[in-house]
């Protein structure tokens, strides 16, 4: 990462069509616009979940940033995991539904890894925080109903912590932000440092 005079980067972008990343971001208090990147979001061959989900923060920010090269863009790509099986977004209800089964009774990883980029200034910043979730014992009876809720299909592990998803859970270790979508505290404090004026 390049110095640079803090308050003299703007405006902030948030390459990322999720509400709820939206909404989290919307917190800080920062304006920002949106421009979504499309890119393919497959597992690369012997990938690990940590590897995954900063190439494509990376990935995302890098699309964006060619269209708004004066901007500071903000991407993030989040994914759950348990060892190094991931368990992304669900094809389908009959697949959310496996992996639902898989996460019952058991903890998982969430990581979520966010990329600040300026493409004008070359600043190029990407961290990556880790919770841990632990899923109550489910029967499926119970995974049916909460499917019922059209919850899952945009959702990496299938579940929406910050909805219907939260009666799913037995406890989370670390940043209940960082399982949402975006470590609201970290992600805070380097926008801080970017864009407050001295």
């Amino acid at each position: 990462m390049t110095s640079l005079r803090r308050g003299q980067i703007t405006p902030l972008v948030l390459a990322s069509a999720s509400p709820r990343r939206r909404d989290l971001l919307a917190a800080t208090g920062y304006e920002f616009t949106i421009d979504s990147a499309e890119i393919d979001e497959s597992t690369a061959h012997n990938e690990t979940p940590t590897a995954q989900v900063g190439r494509l923060a990376m990935a995302k920010a890098e699309a964006v940033a060619a269209r708004h090269p004066q901007s500071l863009i903000l991407a993030a790509d989040t994914l759950v995991a348990i060892k190094e099986t991931i368990y992304g977004k669900p094809r389908d209800l009959k697949a959310a539904k496996e992996i639902l089964l898989a996460l019952s009774g058991q903890t998982h990883e969430v990581r979520t890894c966010y990329c600040l980029k300026n493409q004008a200034q070359n600043i190029s910043l990407a961290r990556t925080f880790l919770s841990e979730v632990t899923f109550r014992p489910l029967n499926e009876l119970e995974i049916d109903l909460y499917l019922a809720k059209g919850e899952s299909l945009d959702k990496a592990g299938a579940y929406a912590i910050q909805g219907y998803g939260l009666s799913l859970i037995q406890t989370v270790r670390g940043s209940l932000t960082n399982v949402m979508g975006l470590p609201l505290l970290e992600v805070a404090q380097d926008l801080a440092y970017f864009l407050t004026k001295d």
